[in-house]
């Protein structure tokens, strides 16, 4: 993990990029916060520069119990705004403010152990009445901003969202990728491939016909246009 020393307070970033020939890797890992006191270095803009320092598709780690929602703001808007493709895999944690994160994946990846929480948004406020109904006002509003990430994401209704973020909703991986939070389930396997069968009208009556009773066999029906065909069909016409 990259470190800054602003005078004698040493301020870790919450993310690291690991760079090589075949792609760009990041982890963002730990607490979401701008993490700047005094400068804007160790901040969003300073993830901006490094973000834009490469090109190609890049993969986000993500382990993170969340943070300062503005922070994941930026960097949700940055990771949308990239011009490769952003493939995030969680494979730890990504909860609150991370979770927001999480959703500006072209595709989002979940280790089978990882978890996923979202709920609403809070703050301190300090001050008379007039003050807290501006803090409440602030928090409906924020919640609003991170209900659009989600909807972007899952197409779920932004009614059940809510809900969800009320009552701080845990997903496993399983239930990420059912609700939509999720593309896949990292080291599985991919589900078997369907293959659809149609039959014609002959093929159903012959199957049928075989397991009629009696001591010999009938006669197997005909294509469409042939006596034995029509008769066939006409007995099958009785029994129904």
């Amino acid at each position: 993990m990259q470190k800054k020393v602003l005078g004698v307070m040493t301020i870790p970033k919450f993310w690291n990029w690991i760079k090589n020939e075949a792609e760009r890797t990041l982890y963002l890992d730990g607490y979401i916060a701008p993490e700047s006191w005094f400068e804007d270095e160790v901040s969003p803009k300073e993830f901006k520069t490094e973000l834009e320092a490469g090109t190609g598709d890049i993969t986000v780690w993500i382990n993170s119990p969340g943070g300062d929602f503005f922070a994941a703001s930026q960097i949700y808007t940055m990771l949308k705004d990239y011009k490769g493709k952003v493939t995030v895999k969680i494979d730890g944690i990504a909860a609150s403010a991370a979770a927001v994160i999480a959703m500006a994946g072209d595709e989002v990846l979940m280790s089978p152990t990882a978890m996923l929480m979202i709920h609403n948004p809070a703050t301190f406020v300090w001050g008379e009445e007039a003050d807290m109904q501006k803090g409440i006002e602030m928090l409906a509003e924020v919640k609003e901003a991170i209900i659009n990430a989600f909807e972007a994401k899952t197409g779920l209704k932004r009614t059940q969202i809510a809900k969800m973020m009320d009552a701080e909703t845990w997903f496993s991986a399983g239930r990420a990728v059912e609700l939509g939070f999720a593309d896949e389930i990292l080291y599985s396997e991919p589900p078997p491939q369907v293959t659809d069968f149609m039959f014609d009208k002959v093929t159903v009556v012959n199957a049928f016909l075989r397991k009629l009773p009696g001591k010999e066999k009938p006669k197997m029906a005909k294509e469409p246009g042939g006596v034995d065909y029509e008769q066939l069909v006409k007995r099958l016409d009785l029994i129904k």
